[in-house]
């Protein structure tokens, strides 16, 4: 579980610090930099398995692409220090398997990793692009005692605090960087038991991935235990092509983050937890959808699973046949009845193409998946976390704990104003409490809400209905503040649906052409066209 994400100098990320309990909405409008927070913890996530290069191609889905390592730095690695810097607390798991299959324990389950890397520009005339180096690692342990101040959210739910944070380390960290006699950065890595023996130092000038990644054995089993929480740090992207192909047999039988092999998934469920496994998550997608029964049938001969479910009176259809909206619920609660199913889930605009009358439904659904703190983690309460971004109003409605609104910034860095992204919780919650700024939800339903559409002529005679303006409702409005020639800053903005207030039918605002109004193509009397208007 991420606890805690600093981020400086990652894209637009500036200062940011902000802390996580096991479920966050994080709401703000396009463009704010809401995807880049999840961006930041996909891309720690991919460094716990790949280099810095291999990392930078694949964040974003986008593999198979040349990406310049710059893209990853705030103002493109064109700053005086172009260094990124992550710090990160997170709740590993106890126990796990190593890459030989040996199980092994954490010494301790609550740790500080923190990571520095700075782009490193190529030789003049160079074809190549740069590269990424390492600067700083470190992992460290946070003690029981001290738990209780990094986790606010666990406040009155001490059997869940101690339940999932263990063990105790006194002095030396897990992993630690210390400068040479020549000042380069020298990365060590010390023994888990806690004995004060020689660590075994890499130098990380030229190490293409971090120390973290190169974990495998059950020898650094606490290094180990958080390599393989932060790769349980996923971003959902469901592909419909993915939901719908059938399984073999011998595919991994968990669901991955592209919506594939949910006929395995629900295959190995029934097997291990009986064939009611099938009537609970229709259950679960009834909510949602007009399913009315799911199964999963298996053809011997061709080794093929196929998703079956039952759509209210009709025939039993395959996955195939089933529309991208039902397939993104059976998704969301295979996962939710699936108890193996871990670690942190990141969703992009959950509310995407559902009715505004099923939204509380799916806010349900979606904090449903993520663990409950009034209850020790085990069978039924699995170990998960979930974190959504979202624009839309109807979705922040429901929300009064837990939300962070997404808030530009503006900050001084290089000797210039530079655009940021804050993550302000709502006041009198447990976030506030960390003494960040908080914003009113009523103010940031009004900053996701879409202006009300007036006309700019508010007299019955008005002959240009595609002349109107996104003006606020509180904000006064003026008769005749057209965009023409003499007043080139105008108020006119994009267009949008309204009513005019002289026409008692009223009238549709979409762009019109100029020569439907007895205008010419090229601007008309009234002066040129607002801004989005097409002429055709």
């Amino acid at each position: 579980m991420l606890t805690r994400l600093q981020v400086d100098g990652f894209k637009n990320l500036l200062g940011l610090d902000v802390h996580f309990g096991p479920y966050t909405c994080i709401a703000g409008p396009n463009a704010v930099g809401k995807s880049n927070v999840f961006d930041a913890i996909e891309f720690l996530s991919l460094l716990a398995d790949h280099t810095f290069l291999e990392a930078t191609r694949r964040l974003r889905l986008r593999g198979g692409q040349v990406v310049d390592p710059r893209s990853l730095f705030w103002n493109n690695a064109e700053s005086s220090d172009p260094v990124i810097s992550f710090g990160v607390e997170m709740i590993v798991p106890p126990e796990v398997t190593d890459d030989f299959g040996r199980e092994v324990s954490a010494t301790t389950t609550f740790l500080r990793y923190d990571l520095k890397l700075r782009y490193l520009p190529p030789d003049p005339g160079s074809p190549q692009i740069g590269r990424i180096q390492l600067e700083h690692e470190s992992l460290t342990h946070i003690n029981l005692g001290d738990a209780p101040k990094h986790l606010p959210w666990t406040r009155g739910k001490k059997q869940f605090r101690d339940a999932v944070v263990r063990g105790r380390r006194a002095g030396v960290a897990y992993i630690s960087t210390t400068r040479g006699e020549d000042g380069e950065a020298v990365v060590n890595v010390h023994q888990d038991g806690g004995s004060r023996g020689k660590p075994r130092p890499s130098a990380a000038a030229r190490a293409p991935r971090t120390i973290v990644s190169t974990t495998t054995a059950a020898d650094d089993q606490t290094i180990l235990s958080a390599r393989r929480e932060m790769q349980q740090w996923r971003l959902l992207a469901l592909e419909p092509s993915a939901m719908r192909a059938p399984d073999s047999t011998l595919v991994d039988p968990h669901p991955t983050t592209s919506g594939a092999h949910l006929a395995a998934t629900l295959y190995r469920m029934a097997r291990e937890q009986g064939d009611d496994v099938y009537a609970e998550v229709a259950s679960e997608a009834a909510m949602l959808t007009d399913i009315r029964g799911i199964t999963v049938d298996y053809d011997e001969r061709r080794d093929t699973l196929t998703l079956m479910a039952s759509m209210g009176t009709g025939p039993w259809l395959p996955a195939r046949s089933l529309s991208d909206g039902t397939l993104r619920f059976l998704t969301l609660c295979i996962m939710r009845v699936d108890d193996s199913f871990g670690g942190l889930l990141c969703m992009e605009e959950p509310e995407n193409g559902i009715h505004p009358a099923r939204i509380e439904a799916m806010v349900d659904l979606v904090r449903s998946l993520a663990v409950d703190p009034q209850d020790p983690p085990g069978p039924g309460n699995p170990m998960r976390q979930v974190m959504v971004n979202t624009h839309s109003p109807h979705f922040v409605r429901y929300h009064d704990d837990n939300l962070l609104a997404a808030m530009p910034t503006r900050v001084r860095r290089d000797g210039r104003i530079a655009t940021t992204v804050q993550l302000r919780p709502l006041p009198e919650t447990w976030q506030a409490a960390q003494g960040a700024r908080t914003v009113l939800k009523t103010s940031l339903s009004d900053y996701l809400t879409e202006p009300e559409m007036r006309c700019c002529r508010s007299r019955p005679s008005c002959d240009r209905p595609e002349r109107f303006l996104r003006i606020p409702v509180r904000r006064p409005i003026r008769h005749g503040t057209h965009r023409t020639p003499g007043n080139p800053a105008g108020a006119f903005r994009r267009p949008g649906s309204h009513r005019h207030a002289g026409h008692p039918e009223g009238h549709d605002s979409r762009p019109t052409t100029a020569a439907a109004h007895g205008g010419n193509r090229s601007g008309d009397q009234h002066g040129v066209h607002p801004p989005g208007l097409r002429r055709s």
